[in-house]
């Protein structure tokens, strides 16, 4: 796990070498066991990283060199099975000289060309440098675990795990303001675009290649193109056990101390089953609880640790961590509505007093339908809807504004910045890759592409990645990912029971109170603290003199908006906690 960083100048102006160090110590927090980098001045092209050691402390240090010069790479991230990969690459005659997935990645490279990526099995944001192709990759994992910004212009491409990094080296960006339409439409800023202009993600499952004549964009995986298989419900629990066991038994390869996320929920429950079972030892696990018992989960986790035997650390606090949100906002570099950031600040801090690299259990929900909200959708009737009506109505149910009250909330200036208020057209791209899935599928294809890599594998990463803690998720490995969708929605999402298949799968390990117990979200009570002990901080963040002369919105609304929520005419805390978030970010990111 690391944070990495660089550019490309095709007019050969150079970046100083005092502001290349800048972007790495801007994302130090990524990686703070030590600064590499790689500047070829001759052709304005550097390659940085900031490194968190979790394997080969020794002799893992980026960036990685070919032995003819040829070939420079750098990465953020980790490669599950380097192992089999370097005993592979032996056998071909490229042999590695440190136990580093780094120089496997290189040496893989070296073999197959860009088309080595398909067979890596990890978490990823690569940037590679061939010198015979006079062409800088960028490459990302496939479904956005590891962030890859990239800031690019006429003549120059600016790239890094963080934009803080990027705005190190580039005079800031102007708003994007489809980018502000999007967020207020989905309550995060669906990629590829940023809040700023001109800076993108690259797509997860996306390499771009940059060289004098542009950037090519390819796609190398795609969920789209799996069809859905037919296998009886043993098949599936079989073949579901199996890839899960290998996902978590590769994740614990680490040269320093590791442990869990438990919360005591089926997902965290089951990975920490699995740990219990391969190792020789017990397993560290942390959660943290609240004050407030009509809020704490805690005694699930401590059930589950108990199950397993083992070394389990909880920690106590304060349900209200609304203190955290202005520092939780800097490292996520975007406004996120989701103030579940905050206690997954909390337990990681309280992770890396122990260890430097947990498993957590991301990224099941989306996966299996896990969520309420696919009960509650799918529990209407759907099945006359033509595609149309269906992805409309989905849409509608995901969003934070639609495009009505977006027009109410905007100022004048700001609607004709924006011209097209249509968000859909953000999702209908999707929505017509994936007609020929069922529609469960469907809709959990929409939040693996856009909710995953948009807002929750941020929280993971960029909450991690704050206190210098590495996530690993079994539930993201590739073969997971491709088993969930060849399998029939309808083994997720089952008479109103959410990851149906998978909670009969994983019972005999965890048991079933854990496996069935009811989903608990971060639910302390944000919207009444609005109308009480939050209420100065609302009316500064939505009407002070500051935000007002952002000229934004139309402020009367958003008045209109507050008071309704304190009367208790409507349940605004959903509007109200991102119009919150949006202006936390100007403040923290734009007017530092």
């Amino acid at each position: 796990m690391c944070g990495i960083f660089g550019y490309v100048d095709t007019n050969n102006n150079r970046i100083s070498d005092e502001t290349l160090q800048c972007m790495g110590e801007s994302i130090q927090h990524r990686g703070p066991d030590g600064q590499g980098c790689y500047h070829d001045e001759s052709h304005a092209i550097a390659l940085g990283n900031q490194r968190l050691a979790i394997l080969d402390i020794e002799h893992g240090q980026q960036p990685f060199i070919s032995d003819d010069n040829n070939i420079v790479v750098v990465q953020n991230g980790e490669i599950f099975n380097h192992v089999e990969l370097a005993q592979e690459l032996a056998e071909d005659g490229y042999f590695c000289k440190t136990h580093c997935d780094t120089e496997v990645i290189l040496r893989l490279y070296e073999r197959d060309g860009i088309d080595f990526v398909s067979k890596l099995n990890g978490m990823f944001a690569i940037a590679i440098y061939d010198k015979t192709q006079n062409a800088v990759f960028l490459i990302r994992d496939r479904v956005g675990e590891k962030p890859l910004y990239y800031f690019n212009n006429a003549t120059q491409t600016v790239y890094a795990s963080e934009i803080k990094a990027i705005l190190k080296s580039v005079e800031q960006p102007e708003l994007d303001y489809q980018a502000l339409n999007n967020f207020l439409a989905f309550n995060y800023v669906p990629p590829p675009l940023t809040m700023f202009e001109n800076i993108k993600h690259v797509m997860p499952g996306h390499w771009l290649r940059i060289t004098a004549q542009g950037i090519e964009e390819n796609c190398w995986w795609d969920i789209s193109k799996i069809t859905t298989v037919n296998k009886s419900e043993l098949e599936w629990i079989e073949e579901f056990n199996t890839i899960l066991a290998d996902a978590v038994k590769i994740r614990l390869r680490a040269d320093v101390p590791f442990g869990a996320f438990l919360s005591g929920g089926v997902d965290s429950s089951t990975v920490v089953g699995l740990m219990s079972k391969y190792l020789n030892q017990p397993v560290k696990t942390f959660s943290i609880g609240f004050d407030d018992p009509r809020y704490d989960e805690s005694p699930f986790a401590q059930a589950a640790a108990e199950r397993f035997h083992t070394n389990h650390t909880l920690q106590k606090v304060d349900p209200n961590l609304i203190d955290l949100w202005p520092m939780a906002t800097y490292h996520c570099d975007h406004p996120h509505g989701d103030v579940s950031f905050l206690p997954t600040y909390k337990v990681a801090q309280l992770a890396s007093e122990h260890v430097k690299m947990v498993l957590t259990g991301d990224g099941a929900d989306e996966l299996f339908a896990g969520y309420d909200k696919y009960k509650t959708f799918f529990a209407e009737d759907i099945g006359g809807l033509n595609n149309v009506d269906f992805q409309e109505k989905y849409t509608n149910n995901i969003s934070l504004f639609d495009t009505e009250e977006r027009k109410k909330l905007l100022s004048v200036e700001s609607q004709k910045r924006i011209g097209i208020f249509d968000a859909d057209k953000v999702i209908r791209p999707f929505f017509s890759k994936v007609e020929n899935m069922d529609r469960i599928n469907q809709a959990l294809y929409i939040d693996t592409i856009l909710l995953l890599s948009g807002n929750n594998l941020v929280k993971p990463d960029r909450m991690g990645m704050a206190v210098s803690i590495e996530n690993r998720s079994p539930f993201l490995d590739y073969r997971m990912i491709e088993l969930a969708f060849s399998m029939p929605g309808t083994l997720k999402l089952k008479s109103g029971e959410t990851k149906y298949i998978y909670k009969k799968a994983v019972t005999p390990l965890i048991g079933e109170e854990l496996a069935y117990r009811r989903k608990q979200m971060f639910t302390v009570p944000i919207g009444d603290w609005f109308k009480t002990e939050l209420a100065d901080m609302c009316c500064d963040l939505l009407l002070s003199e500051r935000a007002v002369n952002r000229g934004l919105f139309d402020y009367n609304y958003i008045r209109s908006l507050y008071e309704e929520h304190c009367s208790g005419e409507n349940n605004n805390t959903r509007e109200i906690r991102a119009l919150m978030a949006l202006e936390l970010w100007f403040r923290e990111v734009v007017d530092h």
